[in-house]
């Protein structure tokens, strides 16, 4: 019992490390470091192994218990942007309110009518689509569209005073795509950035594991190699984004699919100076990516301080993309 019991502690050990090593990607660029990044992906299995260790420990009745566990509360935050209780509050104050919408369409492969069902039925002031298909044509009730690129497109019951791309794709090296959009709301300009990341055009063959440990392998090796360039793509992507948080003159909503993780590089430097939605104002999950049956949340809404989000919802009850929508409404009085 006494070797099982040092073996735990040493794994114990080595996943705090581990962990503490992804919370470093607020500080350390991929191109300067990748694998802190790469660790961001298995937080969720990383804190439940944390978790379930401290359990163990404490159960023992074990004096070490209480250090994992207040070490534990370093990774709070963290997993507040993966599962949150924060609870409703749009009966706060719903006088000033907007609803938006966000979720990557999937060019509208499972069906073009059942978006405009969907968003239609959802009466939102702001629609914000990724992939939505540059030669689909929806019909969105009372919604203006704003100038189209290939992949991203905001929609908006109110008027559109201006309109820029932030990232121009080559369509072959890179697939990322980011446009901010002013629009006047109930006499004020708000910006809107649409965003959508470099993706990791993964297939689920290419990331199921088939118990051969060959074949396992030669695939881990393969993903990896997708992952690394991919991250300091995101690294590059994301200046622009940052100037025209930085330098808007306008109280600031950012949304899109940003095919990064939460307590990612890409998460800490675009969030910063902004709020996660879901974290001010979610319940639950906030797992969007549905393809691959694992808690995957790379779909966001952040905005700017002055903006307070009251609800925040992914939409699992329809599946009309890979992705679940996002639903968020927000009171701008404040």
């Amino acid at each position: 019992m006494k070797i099982l019991r040092l073996i735990l502690l040493i794994a114990h050990i080595g996943i705090f490390f581990l962990l503490v090593g992804m919370l470093l990607n607020a500080y350390v660029p991929p191109k300067v470091f990748p694998w802190f990044n790469l660790l961001s992906l298995g937080f969720p299995f990383l804190i439940i192994s944390y978790v379930i260790l401290t359990i163990f420990w404490i159960i023992s009745w074990k004096k070490r218990a209480f250090v994992f566990f207040f070490l534990g509360l370093l990774f709070f935050n963290p997993v507040l942007r993966w599962v949150n209780f924060s609870g409703d509050k749009s009966s706060d104050k719903p006088d000033n309110t907007i609803k938006v919408v966000s979720f990557n369409a999937r060019n509208g492969t499972f069906g073009v009518k059942d978006v405009e069902a969907f968003v239609n039925n959802q009466n939102a002031d702001v629609v914000l689509l990724q992939e939505y298909g540059g030669n689909k044509e929806y019909h969105f009730e009372n919604l203006n569209e704003a100038p189209q690129t290939p992949i991203i497109a905001i929609f908006s019951k109110h008027k559109i005073i201006g309109h820029k791309q932030l990232i121009n794709s080559d369509y072959e090296y890179n697939n990322a795509y980011a446009t901010q959009t002013d629009i006047e709301i109930k006499g004020k300009t708000y910006r809107f950035i649409n965003l959508y990341l470099q993706p990791y055009k993964f297939e689920k063959s290419m990331v199921k594991l088939n118990g051969s440990s060959d074949e396992d392998e030669k695939k881990v090796k393969n993903i990896i190699k997708r992952l690394i360039p991919t991250f300091k793509m995101h690294q590059e992507q994301i200046v622009e984004v940052r100037k025209a948080i930085d330098h808007s003159p306008y109280p600031v909503i950012l949304a899109g699919d940003f095919n990064s993780v939460p307590n990612s590089y890409e998460y800490y430097h675009l969030v910063d100076g902004l709020q996660d939605a879901f974290v001010e104002a979610g319940n639950g999950s906030a797992t969007s990516f549905h393809d691959y049956k694992l808690p995957i949340r790379i779909d966001y809404i952040f905005t700017s301080k002055s903006i307070s989000p009251t609800s925040y919802k992914v939409d699992r009850s329809v599946k009309i993309s890979d992705h679940y929508p996002i639903i968020a409404s927000f009171n701008l009085s404040k």
